[in-house]
């Protein structure tokens, strides 16, 4: 009987033919509506208008400084409240530590709307909903995305080497010092994944602020939400997802996404996407 082989070209083919379809395509038809408005015959001409209006309205410019001060303080507590337990999990020394971490994954299994719409009755029960908007939408963005930021912490905590620390601690540092100048810097990779893995999904997440915040936040997510169903302009939707779409550019950038020795700091938890 006759075997099959393939190079790696060829079973690079369906990949390639995935990327065209699903990612290229797309992309090509949102920079074209981002950079073009529609004359009265129904023709499309290249115009800079869209770019200008998002930066020269200041509804637009309120929205992009809501979703990005949610997004900071999104980040901001659930890395304060995951690095303790990653930590804790990774230097614990527990024989069923997967067992507790796997109780921070869990809610992940559970369908998203159901878990924010059981969030919601639980605001609803201490009374917080409909009276404090954007700590609700805080609350549920943190309660969403805090198993993303658990996890590079924990993996990037668990593979330190521990002869860096027995050597801090012959040479008389103590927990604090050796936290600050040995296990806080060799963490980084995976703070700096959690981070860029909470950020920018949070300020699209318009689900949340939406059930949460009883439709009074306006996110760029649901901005672009609006542009394409209510509005139908998806000139300005197209604008818009760009716009986002580079601000996730620079935070891969300033990050470190795109360091050449990513397969070496992955290895520590870095760079999850």
């Amino acid at each position: 009987m006759k075997k099959l082989y393939f190079s790696r070209k060829q079973l690079c083919i369906p990949y390639s033919v995935f990327l065209v379809l699903f990612v290229f395509i797309p992309m090509l038809l949102i920079l074209v509506y981002a950079f073009t408005q529609e004359a009265a015959d129904g023709s499309l001409y290249f115009s800079f208008d869209n770019f200008l209006n998002f930066f020269t309205n200041s509804s637009k410019l309120q929205t992009l400084g809501v979703s990005v001060t949610v997004s900071f303080i999104t980040t901001f507590f659930c890395l304060i409240i995951a690095y303790p337990v990653a930590y804790i999990l990774a230097r614990s020394g527990w024989k069923h530590t997967y067992v507790l971490l796997m109780l921070f994954i869990m809610p992940m299994w559970l369908n998203f709307v159901l878990r924010i719409t059981a969030l919601r009755e639980l605001l609803n029960i201490i009374g917080f909903l409909g009276k404090y908007d954007y700590v609700n939408t805080v609350i549920g963005m943190v309660y969403d995305f805090l198993p993303f930021m658990i996890l590079p912490l924990y993996n990037s905590l668990q593979k330190l080497d521990q002869s860096l620390l027995e050597a801090a601690n012959d040479l008389g540092a103590g927990d604090v010092h050796t936290f600050l100048h040995v296990t806080l810097p060799l963490s980084m990779p995976g703070i700096l994944s959690g981070i860029t893995m909470v950020f920018m999904p949070s300020m699209t997440n318009y689900v949340v602020s939406e059930t949460l915040g009883n439709s009074n936040i306006t996110i760029l997510g649901k901005m672009i939400e609006e542009y394409f169903s209510t509005y139908d302009d998806m000139h300005m939707g197209s604008m818009i997802a760009i716009i986002l779409l580079v601000i996730i550019f620079l935070t891969m950038l300033l990050s470190g996404g795109f360091k050449e020795n990513a397969d070496e700091t992955s290895s520590r938890g870095a760079n999850l996407w």
